[in-house]
């Protein structure tokens, strides 16, 4: 395995989140254009339905990759149903065939075809050798790299138009349905149907500790990218472009700092990244809701990124040490339900504090949240986190 082969598929996975997140700064008139009202409610239903299709569908796609041996035909396939979604949507508003009910139908479509994509090119990272930090951290840096720019380059695509985002969006997969075809596929074939390899990972009850924070890191992300967004506009009168840029103040350090705290892990272990910086990852959003101005705002949102990085890419790297090669796909399928979950708890339990009880309460559950499971799952990671990447773990 070369260096080589684990950028181009960094590449592939920033794409699939670059497209997600392009929607994100001004879901308000994107929802506005497809026949809904422009508020935090409508917003939070069309982000939602997506993440429902993730959390219905993520586990499947991998488990399937895994009972088959193969990933790159079910990415095309993630990808290509990404794309005809995307393009439905636009021809939808174009044409004005259909409403707002017909939009979410579309939009759980598109979700459940580019998890996909996105779980499934994330276990091709894991099916690297060279350290499973390292491999996770390339993860990392991906994820947070298509969020840091998805965010401004989608703020600056809605100045153009409410259907902007969407139209690159499906260019975009449908170029990563092509490029995935020349990577080389690692998986390893098992025998098992897919109802026994769901049934695996669910008997490995360490993977929990795993799950645990990713839901709550998702959650943080979820709560960003729709009370976030209300948030900045309301208490600073921001347009989408200058919320896109003050998420970058999160995505940006939360991206670049996910590869060398990844490797950092494999030396030192997973415990104190993963403890640590839940706990300041928790305190840091709390800041932010306490922020009095746009420039405070804006340094709380890159200690949340700097501390989101320390605990990101670990978790991931756990999930891969917990498990057997052959058990990769369903448990990063498993991984992405309850990342899902927390990103669509973070939208709706979000979404409905600021609503009925104010911003501040929201900040308050995000922050506490974060804080709440380091602090319960914190015997279990000590008893079940190695303290390397591994036998797998030599660079090549």
């Amino acid at each position: 395995m070369s260096r080589a082969e684990r950028a181009r598929l960094s590449a592939v996975v920033f794409v699939v989140l670059f497209t997600q997140l392009l929607v994100y700064p001004g879901v308000d008139r994107l929802v506005d254009a497809l026949g809904g009202a422009p508020t935090i409610d409508a917003g939070t239903a069309f982000l939602a339905v997506q993440l429902g299709a993730f959390v219905l569908f993520s586990a499947v796609w991998g488990a399937l990759s895994d009972r088959v041996g193969r990933r790159i035909p079910f990415i095309v396939a993630g990808a290509t149903g990404g794309t005809v979604a995307y393009l439905a949507l636009a021809a939808s508003v174009v044409t004005g065939v259909g409403d707002f009910r017909i939009a979410l139908a579309l939009r759980f479509f598109e979700g459940a075809f580019t998890i996909g994509a996105f779980s499934l090119s994330v276990t091709m990272l894991m099916d690297l050798d060279g350290g499973h930090g390292k491999n996770m951290g390339a993860a990392g840096i991906a994820i947070g790299g298509g969020a840091a720019l998805g965010a401004p380059v989608g703020g600056q695509l809605y100045a153009l138009g409410p259907l902007a985002p969407i139209l690159v969006a499906a260019g975009l997969l449908s170029i990563v349905a092509v490029a995935v075809s020349t990577l080389p596929d690692r998986a390893t074939e098992q025998r098992r149907d897919i109802a026994e390899a769901i049934d695996g990972f669910r008997g490995r009850p360490g993977l929990l500790v795993p799950f645990a924070f990713g839901f709550a890191d998702r959650f943080a992300a979820g709560f960003f990218g729709l009370v976030g967004t209300f948030y900045f506009r309301d208490a600073f009168g921001l347009d989408p472009a200058g919320i896109g840029l003050l998420l970058a103040c999160f995505f940006v350090p939360f991206a670049l700092l996910q590869y060398p705290l990844g490797a950092l892990s494999d030396r030192i272990g997973r415990v104190f990244p993963i403890a640590a910086g839940s706990v300041g990852f928790g305190a840091a959003i709390l800041g932010v809701g306490l922020a009095p101005t746009v420039s405070s705002a804006a340094l709380g949102m890159v200690a949340v990124g700097v501390l989101g990085a320390l605990v990101a890419p670990v978790t991931m790297a756990l999930v891969t040490d917990l498990v057997d090669d052959d058990e990769r796909g369903a448990a990063m399928g498993g991984f992405n339900i309850f990342g899902s979950l927390g990103f669509l708890g973070g939208i709706l339990v979000g979404g409905w504090l600021a609503t009925r009880y104010g911003y501040l309460a929201a900040f308050v559950v995000a922050g506490g949240l974060e804080i709440a499971i380091a602090m319960v799952t914190l015997p279990a990671l000590f008893r079940i986190a190695p303290r390397t990447s591994g036998p797998r773990g030599t660079e090549k």
